[in-house]
């Protein structure tokens, strides 16, 4: 399994279709390279935030924060 299929399948554990969760694996993974060139962090590291931002809104909760 791809990281890309391994990020969709998680979204679709978030309530997303499949269709929609492939589209968002995507975006998440191009906008967490950019995240780790941007701020010297891991790529992991930006990932790993971006899908806590994507579970606390799913949530309905708000980030404490956003600039990290």
């Amino acid at each position: 399994m791809t990281e890309r299929e391994q990020v969709a399948a998680l979204l679709e554990k978030m309530g997303a279709d499949a269709k929609q969760a492939e589209v968002m694996a995507g975006q998440l993974l191009k906008r967490s390279e950019q995240i780790a060139v941007e701020r010297g962090i891991d790529r992991l590291e930006a990932l790993t935030k971006l899908l806590e931002l994507v579970r606390s809104g799913r949530a309905g909760e708000s980030p404490e924060d956003l600039g990290n």
